[in-house]
């Protein structure tokens, strides 16, 4: 599977460890950056990410900050992107089978690491169960293309 990666300073030690993992079982894994742990911004490295999956260049997104509050806002600005924040194996789990989840979010400071490798492991593993959620992904589709309607008008070219 093709992964897409990004952290900020704070996710960089993280990213690291989990792109030596991914790329160990197989993987292709597309490093966005930081690259190191000097003080950036979240938002960068989300829309790096968010792009990346829309544009076909990755299958799944994984972002890593402090507490990963930042980096899902950010990526959840894109229509399309369904980046949420796990911090446990429930979270991974539904994240991907109700939910369809593209882009994994982790916060290195609210986990350790090696539960942030059994995250990745979920969500990469698990599958979508389609059925009910499926109609409900629908649902938010619609609001996306209501809500790019409404800005369309309200904030023409």
């Amino acid at each position: 599977m093709k992964i897409g990666i990004g952290s900020d300073h704070a996710g960089f030690a993280f990213k690291k460890a989990i792109k030596e993992k991914l790329s160990g079982e197989g993987h292709e894994v597309v490093d966005v950056g930081a690259q190191d742990e000097r003080p950036v911004a979240t938002a960068p490295y989300a829309q790096a990410i968010a792009e990346g999956l829309l544009n076909g260049e990755f299958e799944r997104g994984i972002l890593i900050c402090g507490t990963g509050g930042g980096m899902s806002v950010a990526a959840n600005r894109y229509p399309g992107i369904r980046a949420i924040l796990c911090f446990n194996p429930f979270t991974a789990e539904m994240a991907r089978s109700h939910n369809d989840a593209n882009v994994l979010v982790m916060g290195s400071r609210t986990i350790a690491l090696s539960e942030a490798l059994e995250l990745v492991d979920i969500f990469l593993s698990t599958s979508f169960a389609g059925g009910k959620y499926a109609e409900r992904l629908k649902y938010l589709e619609k609001i996306e293309r209501e809500v790019g309607e409404i800005l369309q008008e309200r904030f023409p070219k």
